[in-house]
């Protein structure tokens, strides 16, 4: 019996352990979504990507193209730079073992997408705002005041 409740204590004081706020998820999910975003997207990065976009799609065997293709996208890059987040911080949630790995893992890489996605929605109307804006002022250069 004394084993029993001991072995449960056990494994009690191992489930939801909350001695790191889980905010931290929210914090660590930003610097994910920046470099994932940053190496899949921006222009500083394009002459690689480029090179990984051709050998995803000429490469011979389907698992160069595959690994190829995850440099490329932002959803399945997050989830590399998560790893490489969590190898660092060694932050977990709910439990304190390979379990709070993988449960913050993939809760970091969804509210990284979640980043990623409302940066997307902002750009876009920022880049919608400005066509507007040189619309406008070619109207105004050329005289042309009908709307």
């Amino acid at each position: 019996m004394f084993a029993f409740v001991c072995s449960r204590r056990v494994h009690q004081s191992n489930f939801l352990s909350m001695d790191k706020p889980i905010y931290w998820m929210f914090i660590l999910a930003l610097p994910v979504a920046c470099i994932a975003w940053t190496v899949t997207k921006e222009e500083i990065f394009r002459e690689p990507r480029e090179f990984c976009i051709e050998r995803s799609k000429s490469s011979k065997a389907l698992l160069f193209r595959k690994i190829f293709y995850m440099l490329t996208c932002e959803y399945c890059f997050s989830h590399y730079v998560t790893l490489a987040i969590l190898i660092i911080t060694r932050y977990t949630l709910l439990y304190q073992d390979w379990r709070g790995y993988l449960i913050a893992g993939f809760s970091i890489v969804w509210i990284a997408n979640v980043y990623m996605s409302l940066y997307n929605i902002i750009r876009i109307d920022l880049k919608k705002g400005k066509l507007i804006a040189q619309k406008e002022e070619e109207k105004i250069k050329h005289g042309d005041f009908t709307s």
